[in-house]
């Protein structure tokens, strides 16, 4: 298939977070690569380090903070080829539970830089290529630690703050934020959205 994959993981987690996935789509053919950052550091470098990590035409898939970093990347420089995006329990439109968590010190210096990410926002996509968003419907999380989310969660993000302007697909899946990245069922609707643009 000789396809890159681009995968970015959520805030606090490893690279290797993204490895059942990226075996799953290394059995499939494709070539993924798993970029690696700090989600504590300013979110403009880590933007452009992954622009520099980019390389040639790929698929990117990123998960949280992640995926919020994939879109805007992808958005802010046109000139790197994508031939899709996929984003999982991707808050784009800021993050309820995050600015309730800033609240507190503690929450303020494990968000550190990327604090600002998370107050209420707009979001849309600027490109031709296929945009797939995958949003939980479990409020199994972090997130909940103080309290209830409003309307439909994953336990860390809502589902209305995963919407994109301009996306091709949208998939609800009855899981917890931590598991979109381990879950059969999300593996399935990857690959799906991967060779067809869709998730039906």
């Amino acid at each position: 298939m000789n396809r890159d994959i681009v995968l970015a993981p959520g805030l606090w987690m490893p690279g290797a977070a993204m490895a059942l996935l990226a075996a799953r789509l290394a059995r499939a053919g494709y070539r993924p690569r798993v970029f690696s950052y700090h989600g504590r550091s300013p979110f403009d470098a880590n933007v452009e380090r992954l622009a520099q990590f980019a390389g040639n035409q790929a698929d990117y898939i990123g998960h949280s903070l992640g995926g919020v970093l994939i879109l805007e990347m992808l958005n802010r420089h046109p000139e790197i080829a994508a031939r899709s995006a996929l984003l999982l329990g991707a808050p784009v439109r800021g993050c309820f539970a995050g600015r309730r968590l800033g609240r507190h010190h503690a929450g303020r210096w494990m968000m550190g830089a990327c604090g600002p990410l998370w107050e209420e926002r707009e979001a849309g996509w600027r490109r031709p290529a296929p945009l797939g968003i995958i949003a939980g419907t479990r409020p199994l999380g972090l997130g909940r630690a103080f309290g209830r989310l409003p309307g439909e969660n994953d336990g860390v993000v809502c589902v209305s703050e995963t919407i994109v302007d301009g996306m091709t697909a949208r998939a609800l899946v009855p899981q917890g934020h931590s598991m979109l990245i381990v879950s059969g069922q999300v593996g399935r609707l990857v690959e799906r959205f991967l060779s067809s643009a869709r998730f039906e």
